[in-house]
């Protein structure tokens, strides 16, 4: 993955957010830093404190940086690093977030089994039903965010941990009045590891997705 995001005809930084893992990604990384100075960064976290918070985590790193265009994606190979291109020149015609998405145009998925892909896609089925936009990957994982995206979102005040933190993000963008907009990218399953979906995970964004339509009734969304 580090080698593959350095070698695309783009200056792309990379950081990675390690909660603990107990697979030396630290010790791996930390080496590799030497090699791309400047370029690949760590950000260590003691233990286990969420998808979501650590994304955010790598938003507020990269705001402070001052980055123009924020990224967030799987270093597993499940999300191609050829198109974080795409997704960034999306953002440069004239969208506010981009989404690499799997349903956008079919079903763009590999190596999952069928009952998995009929969850996901059925997913932003629902989603769309309950919250009414207009996002045919709600849950996608592969996002790029133009920096005043992120600045204008309350980071702080999202909710969700689990994969409903990805649907959150997308329905905040929105209901804030920026643009975003979907390309279209194949998803090919990891070939290592295990996947972190639970039935607590699947509850959170089940029961989140109506929370969160609920809330925001009530709540005044600044344009963007």
């Amino acid at each position: 993955m580090i080698r593959k995001v350095f070698s695309l005809p783009h200056d792309f930084h990379l950081l990675i957010i390690d909660d603990g893992s107990p697979d030396g990604t630290n010790i791996i990384v930390k080496n590799l830093m030497n090699v791309y100075p400047e370029r690949l960064f760590i950000q260590e976290r003691a233990g286990k404190q969420g998808l979501g918070t650590a994304y955010i985590h790598g938003f507020k790193w990269a705001i402070e940086h001052h980055y123009d265009y924020i990224f967030e994606m799987d270093a597993d190979f499940s999300h191609n690093p050829n198109d974080l291109l795409k997704l960034r020149q999306a953002c440069i015609d004239g969208a506010d977030a981009a989404i690499g998405s799997r349903y956008s145009s079919g079903v763009n998925v590999v190596n999952w089994p069928m009952s998995r892909v009929l969850m996901s896609y059925f997913a932003s089925v629902y989603v769309r039903f309950i919250t009414g936009i207009d996002v045919q990957d709600s849950t996608a994982g592969f996002m790029c965010y133009k920096r005043k995206v992120l600045e204008t979102i309350e980071l702080d005040k999202v909710k969700f941990v689990g994969y409903a933190f990805q649907i959150e993000m997308k329905y905040t963008t929105i209901k804030h009045g920026f643009k975003l907009v979907e390309v279209p990218i194949i998803f090919t399953d990891r070939t290592a590891g295990t996947s972190k979906m639970s039935t607590g995970i699947f509850k959170e964004a089940f029961f989140g997705v109506i929370q969160m339509k609920i809330n925001s009734i009530f709540r005044k969304y600044p344009e963007g």
